[in-house]
This record gives structure tokens, C-alpha cells and sequence, in this order.
């Protein structure tokens, strides 16, 4: 579509939401503002480039077998600026602690050092972005029994807090030398598949080396910590260390960021309804935005009822300034570098979505006892004219509309059907 008829679409689309008293001009600039972090497992199936053909483990699986994955890391970073440039907006990029690039020796997980990512830090200071961290707890010889920072071995145990001390130091050098604050999220696969005898003592000794971890104090301009839970995963159906009660507890008693991963509860549990609640006790959040289909199956971000109810909440209750947004899935099935800009501007949609809603009307009509009222304006919202102001948004930020997948094809022929 041409830019004449996306803008002549766009101003009768204005001015059927001005009708409402919605203003899209204000927000897009609030859109705008937000920033979305790409990870970078997506581009190479949860690789990294510590050693080639170790085995992933901690119940994580990655299917399909799409040609051209990223092979180096400067294969990733290209994959990853040509998703950048076919999403609207300014966004981040999230490193596993395994993309390390060492310029002399390779040093083990608990020895990493800033000087080991800073070729991730010069190229996220090219494109203008922030990186976010993750210390890695699986696909490794002392992680091969499921467990890491709850281990019962002490020598294994004190590999693992190292290994998060590590984290939290690089963390905070890529927010100095980018003067963007880093995110560095923990998630720790430990657990068992059958039923334990114990679930105290794995729970003392995660608490234990969580205080040690974070027992430095980092300046949060620099580096926030966020703790990841989760309901299961393969290998450790029935008992997860690390679940949802533990960390919540956790992140309020000492005050840091809980993670909330779409796919890391029961299939019919949804955590919209969770936000509000943990941000009556926690300043901020990180949002894993992922979809899991039965299980925590971790497939492309798609414009769903969960996504948009997530989006929903961050905009009605004003969270959006206290939650960091990141994309957490991984599909080797289809093309990886359509599977980032697929995730990314679903999420992207659902926010703008949520910020063209006559919110003021619906929190007018509920405080009023209008419930009628409110449902129904909730359902006829659902056919405003939407897609006019995001094909709009596109343009204005210089991004392909629905035309995108012609780019990524073009890159496919052109880069990755190459390696």
C-alpha cells in the first residue's frame, strides 16, 4: 500500500477514535518509548558458542531443523540487525552468558569476565540499544544431574553462585558503557521428575546461595537482578525448586524484579491477573513473553487473547513504566529471523492496541456500577478501525507494513540459505 493511502486510512481512523476521546497521536508516542528485548537464543536454537554440540539440557527442547541458523556470533548480530530493521521502534537484545566472545583464553561460567562480551557491547553501542544478561544453569558437565544452585554437592553449588556473581558484574558493565540500565535474570532448572522425599532442604540451599549471589549491592542504574520461576519442565515434572511461590517470596522480601514467563504456569493459568498483585509489593517486573501450547513449549509470539489481555494490564494499570518487556521462545520449524520480528511486533501490536482503548469511559462505567455498559463497550472496541493506525505506526517509524516477510525472504536467498 502506498504511503498516500496508509495516511488517507490512518486520519478516518483518527477520527473515529477521537469520537471516543482517544488520542492516537499520544499513543504512538507512547508506544514509542517502549522497548522490547530480543533474545538471542531464537537465532541459533539455544547454541551459544561455548562448545558446539554440547547437549541443551535443563529440561529445555528445541524442534525443527529450518536451514540457516546463526553458526558464529557474527552471523547472529546480522540476523538479529536485519530483525531490528523490520520492527518499529528501538529496542534491546538479551545475551545468554554462553555468547561470550573471549579474546584470549576461554574461561569457565564462573570466571567470565566483562572484557569476554565486549564485542556485544561495542556492536549494541553501534546500533544505540541495551543489552539485558543471563547467567546460564544448564547445558553443562556440573549441571548434567538437573541441578545447580540448590545442589546438595557444596563444590558444585559454589561453581553456580560464582558463575551468578560473574553475572552481576557483567550485567553491570554493559550498563555503564551503553548508559542503559541491564536486566540479568536467574532461572535455574533444578528439580526432580518424580515425586521427592525433601522439598525443604533444595529450597534452604537456593536461598542460601541467592543471598550470596546478590549479597554485593549493584547500582540498579547499572544492573537489576529478576528471578525466574516456573511450574515444571521436562525432567522435573514433579518437583521445581525454583516455583512461582518461592520467588515471589523471594523477589518481596529482598525487593527485586520477579519474572513472569507466559509459559511457565498451567496451560489454562494466564498471568495477566498477576501483575496487579505482585506490583503491590514489588517496584518493577520483567515480562517473558512467550506462548506455550500445552506445556511450556516456548512457540513464536502470536496477537492471541493472552497476549492482548497481558498488554491490557500493563496499559489499564499504568505498569507500563515498571515492567521490563522481553521475548522468550524458540522455534526451529520456521525461518528464525521471521520468528523475532513475528514475536516482536505481535507484542508490539498488543500494546498499541491496549493504548487506543477509551479507558477513562471504562473505568467511568465500572466505578458507576455500569457493568452493562462496560461490557459492551469493551466489545464494540474490538472492531475500531486498528489496523489503519498500526500500518501507520509502521511507516512513520520506517518499517515495513505486512510487506516484511518480503525482506526476510529477500535475506533468506540473498544470506542465510548460504551458511
Amino acid at each position: 500500500m502506498s504511503a498516500e493511502r496508509i495516511d488517507a486510512a490512518y486520519q478516518l481512523a483518527a477520527e473515529r477514535y477521537r469520537e471516543l476521546g482517544i488520542d492516537t497521536e499520544a499513543a504512538m508516542e507512547k508506544l514509542s518509548g517502549i522497548s522490547i528485548s530480543l533474545h538471542c537464543w531464537q537465532g541459533d536454537d539455544v547454541g551459544g558458542f561455548e562448545q558446539q554440540g554440547t547437549e541443551l539440557g535443563g529440561g529445555l527442547a528445541v524442534t525443527g531443523n529450518y536451514p540457516g541458523k546463526a553458526r558464529t556470533p557474527d552471523e547472529l548480530r546480522c540476523d538479529a540487525e536485519k530483525a531490528f530493521s523490520l520492527i518499529p521502534g528501538r529496542h534491546r537484545f538479551s545475551l545468554h552468558s554462553t555468547y561470550a566472545e573471549p579474546r584470549g583464553k576461554r574461561r569457565e561460567r564462573n570466571e567470565l569476565e566483562p572484557e569476554d562480551f565486549q564485542t556485544w557491547i561495542d556492536w549494541a553501542a553501534a546500533q544505540g540499544i541495551g543489552l539485558d544478561f543471563n547467567p546460564t544453569y544448564f547445558s553443562h558437565p556440573k549441571a548434567a544431574d538437573g541441578f545447580t544452585l540448590a545442589h546438595s554437592d557444596a563444590g558444585i553449588r559454589r561453581f553456580w553462585i560464582e558463575h551468578g556473581i560473574a553475572c552481576r558484574k557483567i550485567g553491570a558493565a554493559m550498563g555503564r558503557k551503553l548508559g542503559k540500565t541491564c536486566v540479568t535474570n536467574f532461572w535455574i532448572p533444578d528439580g526432580y521428575k518424580d515425586i521427592p522425599a525433601d522439598r525443604k532442604a533444595p529450597r534452604e540451599r537456593l536461598v542460601q546461595s541467592l543471598d550470596e549471589i546478590f549479597k554485593e549491592e549493584i547500582d540498579p542504574k547499572l544492573n537489576l537482578d529478576a528471578i525466574e520461576g516456573k511450574l515444571f519442565g521436562m525432567g522435573v515434572e514433579s518437583y521445581t525448586v525454583g516455583s512461582h511461590e518461592f520467588y515471589l517470596a523471594y523477589a518481596v522480601k529482598n525487593q527485586k524484579l520477579l519474572c513472569l514467563d507466559a509459559g511457565h504456569y498451567h496451560p489454562t493459568e494466564t498471568i495477566a491477573d498477576k501483575i496487579s498483585s505482585v506490583l503491590m509489593f514489588l517496584p518493577e517486573i520483567l515480562l517473558h513473553v512467550s506462548r506455550g501450547v500445552r506445556w511450556d513449549s516456548d512457540h513464536v509470539v502470536i496477537l492471541n487473547d493472552d497476549l492482548q489481555a497481558l498488554a491490557q494490564e500493563l496499559v489499564r494499570g499504568g505498569f507500563l513504566d515498571r515492567t521490563h518487556i522481553g521475548l522468550d521462545f524458540f522455534d526451529a520449524t520456521i525461518n528464525r529471523v521471521a520468528a523475532w520480528v513475528i514475536g516482536a511486533r505481535a507484542t508490539i501490536k498488543a500494546l498499541l492496541m491496549a493504548l487506543l482503548e477509551p479507558i477513562d469511559q471504562l473505568r467511568r462505567l465500572e466505578s458507576d456500577g455500569d457493568l452493562t455498559g462496560r461490557l459492551a463497550l469493551m466489545e464494540e472496541i474490538k472492531t475500531l478501525p486498528f489496523g489503519a493506525v498500526w500500518d501507520y505506526y509502521c511507516l512513520r517509524q520506517g518499517v515495513p507494513g505486512a510487506t516484511w516477510i518480503d525482506e526476510v525472504r529477500r535475506y533468506e536467498e540473498q544470506v542465510t540459505s548460504r551458511r
